[in-house]
């Protein structure tokens, strides 16, 4: 019953300590309740999953997760004040590269260990990746070559277009995973993949079944976002406390919110369903984007202050390697233990120089 009890629980807390200031040992229990509905959100977002086949299973996840995430930056953003100017962008291309190189280096490096090499869709892996890139370039880093208005901001009429561009790729990518050209993000199917199939095999879940599983994947990501909110403070204070910059906040937050498609990537690469696995990193990354700009573009008419969305000349630097690592890492449809370890150097090298501009 913990899958079920856990998401409650873990409610109750947020309602107890939301808008309240916590001492050392509160927060490490808010924690501990934090970790424990991530785990619950996996849970029933593989049942979902199960009921619903994939791309679906993958795709309810990603833009579960996302959906709030945006939530989250949107709150975060209307009580932070001026400094907060820069947060949907630090948030956002955390997202990107933690689910590109991240979750995507460990998927192949545990699929890679585990069976040798690991196997997935290059069709399916190409266009997410291109649709990446795409809207990246289009939010991320347009804004710092623009005329309109001096530095890395977009104009009331280019943050439209950004946000209705944005929109309109990610739904386009959507109707291709899950209709026409679904095919193309199916897990390759292999010895191993037939072998685990036949041992683990269940029938689906009832409808019934998957429907409570998908409300209580709604609450536990709502607690999961929430206990991360009430957790911000207290990560600002050891942020400032060791002297990190401000903008490293919004990787934490990216990590704390992209804990579940993590886990569940993970699992799925175990499994040599490393297909799975990309659909939740690459389908992150473009909810990421293609749900967040858009929101902040309508929300941006009552926020106040500038609204930053450019990139530094290092970020810049390491999205193009990411893009161009990501491209060689799956034309081949293949993949070994090296292209896993190259992806995580290039989050280890994202988060150096987060910490050491």
């Amino acid at each position: 019953m913990w899958p079920v009890l856990v998401p409650v629980l873990a409610v109750v807390v947020l309602a107890a300590t939301w808008g309240r200031e916590l001492g050392p040992v509160p927060v490490v229990l808010v924690a501990a309740v934090l970790a424990s509905s991530v785990l619950a959100a996996v849970h029933h977002a593989e049942v979902v999953a199960h009921r619903v086949g994939e791309p679906f299973g993958s795709l309810v996840l990603a833009v579960a997760v996302t959906v709030i995430e945006v939530a989250l930056i949107i709150t975060l953003m209307i009580s932070g004040g001026p400094e907060t100017q820069t947060l949907a962008r630090d948030t956002v291309f955390a997202a990107v590269m933690i689910t590109t190189n991240g979750i995507v280096g460990l998927s192949l490096l545990v699929g890679a260990r585990r069976y040798g090499i690991t196997l997935f869709n290059a069709e399916g892996a190409g266009a997410a990746l291109a649709t990446i890139a795409a809207l990246a370039t289009l939010t991320l880093v347009l804004p710092n070559f623009t005329s309109a208005l001096s530095g890395p901001e977009f104009s009331p009429a280019q943050l439209a277009f950004a946000a209705v561009a944005s929109l309109s790729l990610y739904t386009m990518f959507v109707f291709t995973q899950t209709v026409r050209h679904r095919d193309f993000f199916l897990p390759v199917t292999t010895a191993a993949t037939t072998r685990e199939d036949a041992e683990t095999h269940a029938d689906p879940p009832t409808g019934r079944a998957a429907a409570q599983s998908l409300a209580l994947l709604l609450v536990s990501l709502v607690a999961v976002v929430g206990l991360a909110k009430i957790e911000t403070p207290a990560i600002e204070a050891a942020v400032n406390a060791v002297g990190l910059p401000l903008a490293f906040v919004g990787i934490v937050i990216a990590l704390l919110v992209l804990l579940p498609e993590t886990l569940a990537a993970l699992r799925a690469a175990r499994r040599d369903r490393i297909q799975i696995s990309l659909n939740l990193a690459f389908g992150s990354a473009m909810a990421s984007i293609g749900l967040t700009i858009p929101t902040i573009a309508v929300a941006s008419i009552w926020l106040q202050g500038p609204l930053v969305l450019g990139l530094g000349s290092t970020q810049i630097v390491m999205l193009a390697l990411t893009v161009v690592v990501g491209v060689l890492t799956v034309v081949p449809g293949r993949a070994t233990r090296l292209q896993g370890g190259v992806h995580l150097v290039l989050l280890a090298a994202f988060l150096f120089w987060a910490i050491a501009p």
